[in-house]
């Protein structure tokens, strides 16, 4: 593979390469700085409504089904996705029909109807996909989670809106939305896999160079305060009970991002990891248990996700908090760390091997970092990081201050679980 070329084109527009000669496919990630955080309360859920009504037709392919029917033509693999800070779409062929998806969701990206009977429809779909997230008891849990830890901002909204939100959203609002967010500076092209790099940057060139340049407003901070523990419980009928616990922790640029995703990794990051052992190995008391740590533009957080049976919910609790105060008072063994550096080390280099994967690799840092760091450069990060930086970064997080647990179950009392959210 060789090193990705970027170019920032005068209207803004950032271009990224990434050829991997030896791939037989290639992938277009179109990435825009829209999602939930940028929405306002009335609006939520704009950013993902907007993605849906996408692929409803353009001033090119007019009626619902065109783009489908074309791309399906081509064998090609394509869908769209909105986070709370970005929303992408991405095509992935045979290398040598690059041109024409290239062209598609270019088409995709610069010139949708938003025609308001598709709006009508597809309203529908968005609110049976709230609805079915609602019976997504992990999903749920997860999304309970950022709402006790963020509130009523924006970092705290469900992606996806709310049904109230969804119903009265206008196909107005939507393409003002777009005319506010959809602008050059904010988006990224990015090509990865086997193609000629040369007629690949005039393409683009040609189809986005001729657009004004235009800046959108810039993301409400997230308010990240906390003083002590926060606790969700919500009565839902189950057979077995989901937690996310989970402690605040910073954004995506501080220098501790390596140590913290360390922690998460010896904590919960596969069979080996001690929480694992602990919880289903030890416990038999969850089928599931991982933790990781999700860095964004402006706060982040590690968290700790199970699905627990009732009888042994408290137990698992203690012993999740039990596990996060050894990472605080005891030093991780020389042996334990290198298993885990290699475990994240690898991660990453067999999440390269296709071209939709390196697309999301360069693309999804620079769309929050503006800039994209190489493998090896984490790679390296990675290996320097002390035992010593992990248990000192982990003083910082795992404090009763920031602690925020959310509970998913059929469960109506809170007494219980408060009395347990203690790791001072």
């Amino acid at each position: 593979m060789k090193q990705p070329k970027k170019t920032v084109l005068p209207n803004g527009l950032r271009v990224l390469l990434v050829p991997q000669p030896e791939n037989m496919a290639a992938t277009v990630l179109i990435l825009v700085q829209a999602g939930s955080e940028y929405e306002t309360k009335r609006l939520s859920g704009v950013s993902h409504f907007l993605e849906h009504l996408m692929f409803k037709g353009t001033a090119n392919r007019p009626k619902p089904g065109m783009i489908d029917r074309e791309l399906a033509s081509l064998g090609a693999q394509y869908n769209a996705f909105t986070d709370q800070e970005y929303t992408g779409y991405y095509v992935k062929a045979q290398a040598e029909k690059l041109p024409k998806t290239l062209e598609i969701i270019s088409d995709l990206y610069l010139n949708p109807l938003i025609d308001p009977a598709e709006m009508e429809k597809e309203r529908g779909v968005i609110i049976q996909e709230i609805n079915m997230y609602e019976d997504d008891l992990p999903a749920r849990v997860h999304r309970n989670f950022l709402s006790l830890m963020y509130g009523d901002q924006p970092a705290g909204w469900d992606v996806a809106g709310t049904k109230a939100s969804v119903q009265k959203i206008s196909r107005a609002d939507v393409w003002k939305y777009r005319e506010q967010r959809y602008v050059m500076p904010g988006t990224i092209v990015v090509v990865a896999g086997r193609f000629d790099e040369r007629k690949v940057l005039a393409q683009v060139k040609s189809l986005f160079g001729g657009l004004k340049r235009r800046t959108a407003a810039k993301k409400p901070r997230t308010t990240d305060r906390q003083s002590a523990p926060r606790l969700s419980v919500q009565f839902k009928e189950s057979d077995q009970a989901h937690l996310v616990l989970g402690f605040r922790a910073f954004d995506t640029f501080d220098p501790r991002r390596y140590a913290l995703r360390l922690a998460a990794d010896v904590l919960g990051s596969g069979m080996s990891s001690r929480l694992f052992m602990k919880v289903r190995e030890e416990l038999g008391a969850a089928y599931y248990v991982g933790a990781g740590a999700d860095l964004s533009f402006d706060h982040g957080y590690l968290s700790i996700s199970a699905g627990v049976g009732h009888g042994k919910l408290e137990t698992v609790i203690a012993a999740i908090l039990g596990e996060c105060r050894r990472m605080r008072d005891e030093t991780v063994p020389a042996e334990e760390l290198q298993k885990s550096k290699d475990h994240m080390i690898g991660g990453i280099i067999l999440g390269l091997e296709t071209s939709d994967d390196l697309a999301s690799f360069y693309g999804g840092q620079e769309v929050i970092t503006r800039s994209a760091l190489p493998p090896g450069v984490l790679v390296d990060r990675i290996k320097k990081t002390t035992a010593a930086e992990v248990r000192s970064v982990c003083r910082t997080v795992f404090r009763d201050a920031g602690m925020n647990l959310a509970l998913v179950g059929p469960y109506r009392r809170q007494s219980a679980f408060r009395k347990l959210l203690k790791i001072d």
